[in-house]
């Protein structure tokens, strides 16, 4: 949290032939062209995309050809409440038709056993088109809800682009949720229409997912229709044809990690996701018709909706519903090697891991291809970031966002140097800024990440909020009028940004995001359980401590049989890749006056903050347990 940024030399420096030939410099030749001025480096092109939005979403949008448009761009800069090409009307797989092609796949399939199965641009749209016409001959209508419970594979591409073509609204669950936490999260949105598989292998072992299934499916009493892999690989139809939607029409619904109660529905537009799109994955990222794009994900969380984004610029992408590290460790690495990944994307854990592993990627496989490696999920220390240069030695694009805008706020530039354990530049369009308590711009030191200026990817609205209270309180309630994310960094001297992690308390393990909540309502029913407090603490190595404080019924000790049953409860009924490192037996949990868990100020302090900084003791129901607490982060 404390990390101090100090001056140092860039780990990775564009060469000239880097910068002449990224989709960013062109762009931004586009752009002088267009307004008849000229920007010297990155940095200016992105004081003039905040300084005016109008102009700037405006030349995305016809730099990307994406058709006719309204004359407004925006309609009013109030947060929330801009409305973003009023009276323009899109489809998001109308630009994955446009992107098609014959000489390359649009999907690679990757498992754990193998062989790679290639699926060809004419099979996905044909599949895509003979799904659609299933949706609508159950009734499907645009506006209707139709959701998946499944890993992460082609099918699930093909089921969510047959769902957006006719104007219906996807959501999924990846299948490491039990089916209580995909309930949860899929029984909101009263769907019409369920898509499932069996099951999948994952690190050796096939986890077969029928009685989740079943359970998913008698626990969604709106559904009429259920369909299973054989459906969506059963046919294939001619033509594709989209429905043409207003710009900001539901295209997604995503959900946040339900840290108190039941996690929140977070609505995207097709419109807002489709311009912010092209931008984070063209612009910044430098992906093109050239390029196999594969970042490990999973259907629960937005990155997978980001790499499906890769087919708006006609490249490849990679699905792969295996471990990061099974058979080896260095698992990703061969994956990269074997389809020819010119951008993975991975997680500080995963880095990590492969550096305690001791493996050698760029000894051992021919990452040739190899153009860049993506880091989201939390912090990528300095360490972290040299041992990539050290090790696999390309641009490193560390990226800071989140299923709120379902894009990043910050991250690499193919035109803009990296240095260990930063992140290059804010993006385009981006107004981002660092903030104090008292809402004062801070730079170079510790501030909230605040956006000043709205963006077509905010949500359109919340799930089941029909007066918006539930979507202000998120982001605006502590700066009104100004989106507060919920991160810590620090803007640098030279534009460049640290995160420090989250002010929340979100467990974000291997990239994959869970709310406490899910943890304490599986973990809370056992009769051995009296309460208990999970957290995950960034450490300053890249690691994640995910603890899980329990206070134990009287005369229950915490023997081998109870750790294993709470772990095996978690691992059930939430997910296996959320069981706790340790579990440690607690005089009690402390809580605010209002009852709500400290779980901020007790993660803050296992990052070594001071105790008398992260909270008043007069605020706390039992201000000595915090003592307690303080002891056992000097263990």
């Amino acid at each position: 949290m404390e990390r101090q940024v100090t001056d140092t030399v860039p780990q990775w420096v564009p060469t000239d032939e880097d910068i002449a030939n990224a989709r960013i410099t062109d762009f931004t030749g586009f752009v002088e062209k267009r307004i008849g001025e000229t920007f010297d480096d990155y940095g200016a092109l992105w004081r003039w995309s905040v300084d005016e939005p109008d102009a700037f979403w405006a030349a995305l949008w016809d730099y990307f050809a994406l058709g006719e448009r309204g004359d407004t761009v925006v309609s009013g800069m109030d947060m929330p409440g801009a409305q973003w090409f009023p009276g323009t009307t899109v489809n998001y797989v109308d630009q994955v038709i446009r992107s098609a092609r014959t000489d390359r796949p649009a999907i690679v399939a990757v498992s754990e056993t193998g062989p790679d199965r290639e699926i060809s641009w004419q099979d996905l749209l044909g599949r895509t088109a003979a799904f659609a016409e299933t949706l609508r001959s159950a009734g499907v209508q645009p506006g209707d809800r139709v959701v998946g419970y499944l890993p992460n594979i082609p099918e699930a591409v093909i089921a969510f682009l047959a769902t957006a073509s006719i104007g219906a609204v996807w959501s999924a669950c990846g299948q490491d949720y039990s089916a209580k936490a995909a309930l949860d999260r899929l029984g909101q949105l009263e769907p019409k229409v369920l898509v499932a598989a069996d099951g999948y292998l994952f690190a050796g072992k096939y986890r077969d997912k029928r009685d989740d299934v079943d359970a998913v499916r008698s626990g969604l009493p709106t559904v009429q229709a259920s369909f299973g892999l054989d459906d969506l690989a059963a046919s294939t139809a001619d033509r594709l044809e989209p429905v043409a939607v207003p710009f900001d029409h539901p295209l997604w619904i995503l959900f946040s990690s339900g840290t108190t109660g039941l996690p929140k529905g977070i609505m995207h537009g097709h419109g807002g996701v489709l311009v912010e799109h092209l931008k984070a994955v063209a612009l910044q990222s430098d992906i093109g018709p050239a390029d196999t794009f594969f970042w490990y994900t999973s259907p629960s969380w937005m990155m997978w909706n980001f790499q499906v984004a890769g087919l708006l610029v006609g490249s490849t992408i990679v699905c792969y519903d295996g471990s990061p590290s099974s058979p080896q460790p260095d698992a990703l690495w061969d994956i990269a090697a074997r389809v020819r990944a010119t951008v993975l994307g991975t997680s500080p854990g995963y880095v990590l891991g492969c550096m305690k592993a001791g493996a050698e990627p760029k000894k051992t496989h021919d990452l040739s291809a190899l153009r860049s490696v993506g880091i989201t999920g939390s912090s990528l220390p300095p360490t972290s970031s040299l041992w990539l240069r050290d090790h696999v030695g390309v641009q490193v694009s560390s990226i800071s966002g989140g299923t709120d805008v379902v894009s990043a706020f910050i991250g690499g530039v193919r035109s803009v140097p990296v240095w260990p354990g930063e992140l290059s530049a804010p993006y385009l369009g981006v107004a981002l800024a660092a903030w104090d308590e008292s809402g004062e711009p801070v730079l170079g030191e510790v501030g909230e990440l605040v956006v000043t200026k709205p963006l077509p990817s905010m949500p359109i609205a919340f799930w089941n909020d029909p007066d918006g209270s539930r979507y202000h309180d998120a982001y605006f309630d502590v700066y009104p009028g100004v989106w507060r994310h919920g991160d810590w960094i620090t803007v640098t001297e030279r534009g460049s940004v640290v995160v420090h992690g989250r002010s929340d308390s979100t467990l974000n393990r291997h990239g994959i995001r869970m709310g406490s909540a899910d943890i304490y309502q599986a973990v809370e029913r056992l009769p051995e359980v009296v309460e208990a407090l999970v957290i995950g603490a960034e450490q300053p190595d890249g690691g994640y401590w995910m603890p899980l404080f329990v206070v134990l019924a009287d005369g229950v000790n915490l023997t081998d049989e109870v750790r294993d049953r709470i772990n095996d409860t978690i691992r059930t009924e939430v997910s296996p890749r959320h069981v706790p490192d340790e579990i440690i037996v607690a005089p009690g949990i402390p809580h605010t006056r209002t009852g709500k868990k400290l779980e901020v100020p007790i993660k803050k302090l296992f990052q070594g903050r001071d105790a008398a900084k992260v909270v008043e003791r007069s605020a706390v129901d039992d201000p000595e347990l915090l003592d307690w607490y303080v002891t056992q982060r000097r263990r």
